[in-house]
């Protein structure tokens, strides 16, 4: 499969001779910016697998437009430029970047450092979504323990009676544990 990158440099002779570049490696390049705050839109819009940036561009700077990027967990960012200061690349690694190239590329570092970047963030994106899967188990159990406690206390149920009654509601409604306990609870609170 083609890796979908968009590239943003205010030079359009660089982005020309990047999308070269790429084209040539194999890589497809879905869009073009010569502003920070046009490839974060675009970046929002066409959801490339990587985005370069130059860190020097009007509108929005690379480094706020990376930050964007990454807070939004759209895309990696690779960052291009001309400079290497420390400075710099410590605000590059604070603002989310993954990648530091410095001008002018060459083709040999670009392809291992869009491979490794791409990989590590498609592991990064499956641990985001099992955490989010877990954090939403956690809330979802203890919605329902909540619930299964106050029908143990207004009902007189043991523990797994509560459980087996939302349970069974939760059949009967075709609606999940969850959905269940969350309107008992707001049924509680009418009734308080």
């Amino acid at each position: 499969m083609t890796t979908r990158i968009l590239i943003a440099d205010d030079e359009p002779l660089i982005r020309m001779n990047l999308r070269e570049s790429l084209q040539e490696q194999g890589y497809l390049v879905v869009g073009e910016a010569g502003d920070g705050e046009t490839a974060v839109n675009l970046t929002r819009q066409i959801r490339p697998e990587l985005v370069v940036l130059d860190v020097k561009m009007p509108h929005m700077d690379g480094l706020t437009a990376a930050r964007s990027i990454h807070q939004e967990a759209l895309a990696p960012v690779l960052m291009l430029t001309a400079y290497s200061s420390r400075e710099l690349v410590l605000q590059a690694r604070d603002a989310g970047v993954h990648g530091y190239l410095i001008k002018p590329i060459r083709d040999s570092e670009l392809m291992p450092l869009i491979e490794v970047t791409v990989a590590r963030w498609a592991e990064q994106s499956h641990r985001r979504r099992e955490l989010h899967q877990l954090r939403d188990r956690v809330e979802a159990r203890k919605t329902i323990e909540r619930a299964k406690g106050y029908l143990m206390d207004s009902q007189g149920l043991s523990e797994a009676e509560a459980f087996r009654k939302i349970q069974q509601l939760a059949m009967n409604s075709r609606k999940t544990m969850r959905e269940v306990a969350h309107a008992i609870l707001l049924a509680r609170q009418i009734a308080s």
